[in-house]
């Protein structure tokens, strides 16, 4: 009992002290397939609460990849999502994944293309808007781009975000892009062009820990704390501060389990007063619905 106890009381510590860091930092939340889940009953009334519950503040909402779909389907549906989680003070991001969105020609113009969509929605919704876009282009996973320090398609990368941003940006949105750990471990012009290319980046600071690995919930939030000060050390190294993105810390689920909640706490505990510390966001809210969601 006793070893529980103190296994466990670091949490209600940190509980304590989330409040007085969490106000100016980004809580985030994914939630993918949003139609589909959108589509259940009351499912807009139980996001909102999930996300009061957990702290979140601003939602990653994925929009139907044919920009025709989601205006004929998707617009209704969302603007009554995006007044729910406004009325809570509860940002809203359209959510773009792709995996080749990095390549000039269709694959960009076809990502662009989404966000132009956003725009108009945006105009005709004033009061039910998207806030931000939120990109997860992954390059990375194609087999050519395999491998340590292959980064080659980074320039190709950066040109895309910054062709999504000179879109979102006269609009009055943010724009932020989900990154692996490897796109940190660049030279120094190659971080340059990846942090000066989008004003926020989303750190996929995975695998850190896992469920089974035997270590206590004090080691676990040590190694995170330990890996989260190494990629933000290893982003800006040698940069400078001008002009560069801020970065959050992406977490998911299969790595913590329960713990997942007090390992966000412990992110915001140890890198409040870091200026390149954006927040945290949890990947994803699919991660607690049934699984024909």
């Amino acid at each position: 009992m006793r070893r529980a106890f103190g296994s466990w009381s670091w949490v209600w510590m940190l509980c304590g002290a989330f409040h007085l860091y969490a106000a100016d930092l980004v809580h985030g939340l994914w939630v993918w397939k949003s139609q589909a889940v959108l589509e259940a009953p009351h499912s807009a009334n139980s996001l909102l609460k999930f996300c009061q519950s957990e702290g979140i503040n601003e939602v990653y909402v994925s929009v139907a990849e044919d920009p025709l779909t989601f205006a004929i389907s998707g617009e209704r549906q969302m603007g009554r999502l995006i007044a729910l989680l406004h009325a809570s003070n509860i940002r809203v991001e359209a959510l773009f994944s792709s995996a080749d969105a990095d390549e000039p020609g269709k694959h960009r113009d076809r990502l662009v293309s989404r966000v132009e969509s956003v725009v108009r929605f945006n105009r005709q919704h004033a009061r039910e808007r998207f806030d931000g876009i939120h990109l997860d282009v992954e390059p990375h996973q194609r087999p050519e781009n395999k491998g340590a320090g292959n980064l080659k398609f980074l320039p190709d990368l950066a040109t895309t975000f910054r062709a999504v941003r000179a879109v979102a940006e006269p609009a009055g949105m943010t724009v932020n892009a989900d990154i692996p750990k490897k796109y940190l471990k660049g030279g120094i012009g190659e971080r340059r062009m990846l942090l000066s290319s989008v004003p926020r980046l989303t750190l996929m600071l995975y695998e850190v820990s896992s469920p089974g690995d035997g270590e206590s919930d004090l080691q676990k939030a040590e190694k995170l704390r330990n890996a989260g000060q190494e990629f933000l050390e290893m982003a800006y190294r040698g940069l400078g501060d001008a002009g560069l993105a801020r970065i959050a810390i992406a977490l998911r689920t299969p790595d913590y389990g329960d713990l997942l909640r007090a390992m966000f706490q412990t992110l915001d505990q140890t890198f409040h007063g870091n200026r390149h510390y954006l927040g945290w966001a949890r990947h994803s809210y699919n991660d607690i619905l049934a699984p024909s969601r």
